[in-house]
């Protein structure tokens, strides 16, 4: 599930809430991108290599490098994506 909470042209806040074994497919944004764990735990894995994350925690996805991300947890996460 996802909730986009602010989208203009300097950039993007989301939302994300995922079950435990959800995630997303490896993929690249032309876009820096920050993750902030609100709750749980997940394995986000850049330019294939893993990084576990958890409650409190952030994450950096530089642009153009592939990532993807599953969660080992109920898990729940803001990406803010810095367009400009």
């Amino acid at each position: 599930m996802s909730r986009t909470l602010i989208d203009k042209k300097p950039g993007t806040v989301t939302l994300f809430a995922f079950d435990e074994g959800e995630g997303l497919s490896e993929h690249t944004t032309p876009y820096d991108a920050l993750v902030y764990v609100y709750d749980g735990s997940a394995s986000i894995t850049i330019s294939g290599e893993p990084h576990g994350v958890k409650e409190g925690e952030v994450i950096i996805m530089p642009a153009n490098e592939p990532h993807a991300l599953r969660a080992l947890t109920p898990f729940k996460m803001m990406l803010v994506m810095v367009k400009s």
